[in-house]
Formats: C-alpha cells, structure tokens, sequence
C-alpha cells in the first residue's frame, strides 16, 4: 500500500501527539452519592460533557456530578490500568486508593 508524503506526515504527527498526551484517571461523585471512574486527556473538558448529560449512560441521570480526585498518568495504557484497579476497590477506599496513588511518583504506580 503506497501512502503518500502528506498523508504520511498526518500519521506520524497524530501518533506523536497521542504519544505526547497527558492521561488522566479521575473520580465523579454523582448527585445520589455513587462514585463514576473514568480516564481522559482533558478534566475539565470531560467534566463539562458529563454535567451535559453527553459523557456517559451512568452519569447522566445523576447530575449534577463534581470531581472528587483526579490524577496524571504517563500513558493511555497507564490509566487504564489503574482505572481497573480502582474499579475493584470498594466505594470505601476507591477516594483514598487514588489520593494516596498521587503522592507517590508517577512510576511507582503499580
């Protein structure tokens, strides 16, 4: 398959930029209380599409919904790792699991 120079270029800049982008892990508090975990390259950006009932099926008959905690990872791949496992703790420590994931350094995630 031939691909051509400008469109080559097009491939590799979308694929450094993807490469280069800040991912985040963050936590809702919905308005009945529930917990919603997510990942996103932009918060406030999310926050606003959830609060607009655009986001996701869960959250968007329980709105209003605030950020409760929120952390940088060094990939996609990272933050959906670490979405899993907060996924699997209990509503009790899902706050504190991250809260405490974001003191440490960013490579000492696991």
């Amino acid at each position: 398959m031939k691909i051509g120079k400008r469109r080559f270029d097009q491939i590799k800049t979308s694929g450094y930029k993807q490469a280069m982008q800040s991912w985040f892990v963050y936590l809702l508090r919905c308005a009945d209380d529930s917990l919603y975990c997510g990942i996103t390259t932009d918060v406030d950006r999310r926050l606003a599409k959830h609060n607009a009932g655009t986001a996701s099926k869960y959250t968007r008959s329980r709105l209003p919904v605030f950020i409760e905690t929120h952390i940088a990872v060094e990939n996609k791949s990272e933050a959906l790792k670490l979405e899993i496992r907060i996924k699997k703790q209990g509503r009790a420590k899902k706050i504190s699991y991250l809260n405490e994931l974001g003191q440490r350094p960013p490579n000492t995630l696991a």
